[in-house]
C-alpha cells in the first residue's frame, strides 16, 4: 500500500543551522497522527517542504506516492495543509474565499461541497461575512474549509485549535473525527498534548530536527507507565519531615508529589510516614499521560 506521506534521509539547513536532520519517516492512510516537538524542533519546516513552500537541501519526501518535487501538483491536490497562522483575503467574504480556493485547483461548480463544509464548521451564517468581520476562532474555522475544500486525502492540522475557545475546539475535533473515519490521513502538531493523547493512534517526537521518539499513543504511555509512576499524597501535618520533603518532585501547597520506582516503594514511603507520625488525609496513584512522556523523552534527549 501506498504510504500516505513517506519521508526519506530529509534535511533543511538554512547556512548553519540545520531545522531537519536526515528523518525517515512514513504515515499510513487513514492514520491520525501526531507530530509533536518544542518550538525550533522543525514540525512546520517538514509541513512546509511537503506543501511545496520550502525546498528540502537533501533527501525526498511524497504525498499519496507524489514526488512534492518532481511531481510536485499531483502532490499538492493530494494536501490540505491548515496553517498556524491566520492567513486570510480582507477583500472577499466567506463563500467568496472558498470559491476562490476552488479555482486554484481548478474546481468549477464546487457549491454543493462549500455548503456541506460550511454546515459542518457551523460558518453557514457567516457565509456572506466579509473575513475581516469574522472573530479568530471563525476565522480558523475558515482555514480549515479552504484545507479542505479540494477534498484532499491528507490533511495536515499546524497548531489548529490555538487561541480557540473551548466550545469552537470540540466542534472542530468532532468534525475532524469524521474526516478520518471515512478515511482522510490526518497529521496534526500541537501542544495541548491531551489533544494529541486523546485523537493521534501513533506519534513522533522531533528535537532540534530529528525524531526522538515513534511509536503508537498506546506504547509510548505503557512505556512511561511501567518505568514511572507517582503518588500524591496530602497530609495533615503542615510541616513534612525533611525524609519525605526530600523525595517530592513537586509541592502545591499541603499536596506533594513522590515518583515511585515501583509498588513496593509505595508500601515504603508508607511505612516512613508511619514512622514519624504523618497522617494521611489523601492519596492518589497518578499515572503518567502523554505529557509526562513528552517531557521525559525531551529531557532524556
Amino acid at each position: 500500500m501506498t504510504a500516505a506521506i513517506s519521508i526519506e534521509r530529509l534535511c533543511k539547513r538554512y547556512g548553519n543551522l540545520i531545522a531537519l536532520d536526515d528523518v525517515d519517516l512514513n504515515i499510513e492512510p487513514g492514520e491520525f497522527f501526531g507530530l509533536l516537538g518544542p518550538n525550533g524542533a522543525g514540525k512546520t519546516t517538514l509541513i512546509s517542504i511537503l506543501a511545496g513552500l520550502a525546498r528540502a537541501s537533501s533527501g525526498r519526501a511524497s504525498v499519496m506516492g507524489h514526488d512534492v518535487v518532481d511531481d510536485y501538483l499531483a502532490a499538492r491536490r493530494e494536501l490540505g495543509v491548515v496553517p498556524q497562522e491566520l492567513v486570510f483575503d480582507p477583500f472577499f467574504t466567506v463563500r467568496e474565499t472558498l470559491r476562490n480556493q476552488s479555482g486554484y485547483f481548478g474546481l468549477r461548480n464546487n457549491d454543493a461541497w462549500i455548503d456541506e463544509l460550511l454546515v459542518s464548521l457551523d460558518l453557514a451564517n457567516k457565509a456572506g461575512t466579509n473575513m475581516r468581520a469574522l472573530s479568530g476562532g471563525m476565522k480558523r474555522r475558515v482555514l480549515v474549509a479552504q484545507a479542505l475544500v479540494h477534498k484532499p486525502p491528507v490533511v495536515v492540522l499546524d497548531e489548529p485549535t490555538a487561541g480557540v475557545d473551548v466550545a469552537l475546539r470540540q466542534g472542530l475535533w468532532e468534525f475532524i473525527g469524521r474526516l478520518n473515519r471515512a478515511g482522510h490521513t490526518i497529521v496534526l502538531t500541537t501542544h495541548y498534548l491531551e489533544e494529541a493523547e486523546a485523537l493521534c493512534n501513533r506519534i513522533a517526537m522531533l528535537k532540534h530536527g530529528r525524531i526522538v521518539a515513534l511509536d503508537t499513543t498506546a506504547n509510548l504511555l505503557r512505556a512511561a507507565r511501567h518505568a514511572h509512576k507517582t503518588v500524591r499524597l496530602r497530609l495533615d501535618s503542615s510541616t513534612l519531615p525533611a525524609a519525605i520533603t526530600a523525595r517530592a518532585f513537586t509541592r502545591e501547597g499541603d499536596s506533594i508529589s513522590i515518583a515511585l520506582d515501583d509498588y513496593g516503594d509505595l508500601e515504603r514511603l508508607l511505612a516512613d510516614l508511619r514512622g514519624c507520625g504523618e497522617s494521611i488525609r489523601e492519596l492518589e496513584i497518578v499515572q503518567p499521560d502523554l505529557q509526562d512522556v513528552f517531557l521525559q523523552v525531551m529531557t532524556r534527549h
